[in-house]
């Protein structure tokens, strides 16, 4: 959801921002990002800047890819990736940011900049600076032109959130990114879709594998289960041998998959989206149990040939 002015002016007061705040859901209200743009310049060339709080700008735009680091202090800003392809700007690189206040006050100040964004959108071409430092350089301060809120909810509570602000916050109307939401909707299917059908590559490959690998088992232990054969043992007993056999293999190999599965999900999702991934407890049975049909079915042809061995034949000169 984003938060945008009313009036003529296209600038918002932070406490029409904060009473509008009171009517989200704090439990689902992931971040709350206020923007203030204005124009400033480095090395003499002009571009916009936006005024915000990096420490919620992480956590709403947890999309951005940054080389460097996230500001630390007031003195860091970050630039976008083709302000830096423009520029020659790096990390860790000290410029001179200058403009001019409400007031028509020329100023100039040193900042690091402590980290270049790539999106493949417009933030590319934009300053990223604190926005209580902002607000210094400009000699005002409590005024904002976009505030942008990230919540973990269903479309009918984001869309009651948003009636309840406009209902009841003069100034400030809420806009649902519904385009964003359902792009990514789609998006988010089709990975779902490639994920099925890796997986069922790999369920393919592995059927595969466990066979040739039972075959060679049975086929290094003839002898063995020609006597087995030879002193009374029945087919049965040897069919059901393997199939044990490969049923545990299934069972160690489910809980391994399951545990580190769960491991490189939490790791990539941390890593690409900044969420935690909750733990399925349905996806530990449902993987030992397809670890196992697996297991079973790659055992069958393999253990078709343990039962019909020869004793006579496999003990001959024995």
């Amino acid at each position: 959801m984003v938060l945008v002015p009313t009036g003529e002016t296209g600038l918002m007061t932070m406490d029409e921002v904060e009473e509008a705040a009171e009517y989200l859901q704090p439990d689902k209200l992931v971040g709350i990002t206020p923007y203030r743009y204005e124009s400033l310049s480095i090395n003499r060339q002009p571009y916009t800047t936006a005024g915000v709080r990096f420490a919620q700008v992480a956590k709403t735009s947890p999309y951005w890819q940054v080389d460097g680091a996230w500001p630390a202090s007031g003195n860091e800003i970050m630039i976008g990736a083709e302000i830096a392809r423009v520029t020659g700007i790096t990390p860790g690189t000290q410029t001179r940011i200058s403009g001019h206040s409400k007031e028509m006050s020329p100023f100039a100040l040193d900042m690091v900049v402590s980290g270049v964004i790539t999106t493949g959108g417009t933030e590319e071409s934009v300053i990223f600076i604190e926005l209580a430092t902002l607000e210094k350089m400009m000699g005002n301060a409590g005024q904002v032109n976009l505030v942008e809120i990230s919540i973990e909810g269903s479309q009918a509570e984001l869309e009651e959130m948003a009636l309840d602000i406009e209902d009841n916050v003069a100034g400030v109307a809420p806009r649902l990114v519904k385009r964003v939401a359902s792009s990514e909707a789609t998006v988010l299917g089709k990975l779902r879709s490639l994920v099925f059908l890796v997986t069922a590559v790999v369920m393919g490959l592995t059927l595969i594998c466990v066979a040739t690998t039972m075959m060679t088992v049975v086929m290094e232990r003839r002898k063995e289960i020609g006597l087995k054969k030879a002193i009374g043992a029945e087919s049965s007993t040897i069919v059901g041998e393997f199939i044990a056999e490969g049923a545990v293999l299934g069972v160690a190999g489910g809980v391994i998959g399951a545990v580190s599965g769960f491991f490189f999900a939490q790791l990539i999702s941390m890593n690409v989206f900044s969420r935690s991934v909750a733990f399925d407890h349905l996806a530990v049975p449902a993987a030992l149990v397809a670890a196992v049909a697996v297991t079973v079915v790659a055992c069958l042809i393999p253990v078709k040939k343990a039962a019909d061995v020869e004793p006579a034949i496999v003990l001959r000169g024995e």
